[in-house]
């Protein structure tokens, strides 16, 4: 049996989960008719996360909420959450009603000249906080997917290797 600093020891993808960062650059005030749908649904939206297969956690203030955080400028909204792995989160965003607001991401977020959106391994029970998640959005803004910070599209595993393909959708 290995030893836990034996170089040799097997490594174990379950000791890592996903972590992901998606901020978007308000059109409106929060507070705006013209955000009102946006607004409404995000209680919804967050219950509808927190239920899915695979979801571990998400940045939220005391009251539930994730409206009272910005990064990079106060009209900038951030979206942290961390998932047993790619295929849940993937088939969270692509397969449950959140799509339907993701298509309407136009009525109330400007359309991002850069990355938005980054992806990276954290170990099990680690909870990133806004500077981290940050720093691994800009890495990937600077370099390009790599094991440290990657994209659905460019994406690498818990040990560092390339992961090739979509994730696998699960049936609703």
């Amino acid at each position: 049996m290995p030893r836990d600093d034996d170089p040799k020891k097997a490594f174990d993808a379950s000791d890592f989960e996903l972590a992901q960062l998606n901020v978007g650059k308000i059109r409106y005030a929060k507070d705006s008719p013209e955000m009102a749908d946006f607004i409404g649904a995000l209680d919804h939206i967050n219950g509808l996360a927190e239920q899915s297969d695979g979801f571990v956690w998400r940045l939220k203030d005391e009251t539930g909420s994730a409206m009272s955080f910005s990064l990079f400028d106060a009209e900038t909204l951030p979206n942290l959450s961390v998932w047993r792995d790619r295929e849940s989160l993937f088939n969270y965003v692509y397969k449950t009603a959140h799509t339907d607001y993701l298509a309407r991401r136009k009525e109330w977020f400007h359309m991002p000249s850069e990355g938005h959106m980054v992806l990276w391994w954290v170990p099990k029970g680690h909870r990133p906080g806004l500077d981290e998640a940050a720093r691994h959005l800009e890495y990937l803004r600077e370099n390009g997917p790599t094991p440290m910070a990657f994209t659905f599209k460019r994406a690498f595993g818990p040990d560092g290797e390339p992961v090739t393909g979509k994730p696998a959708l699960v049936s609703a």
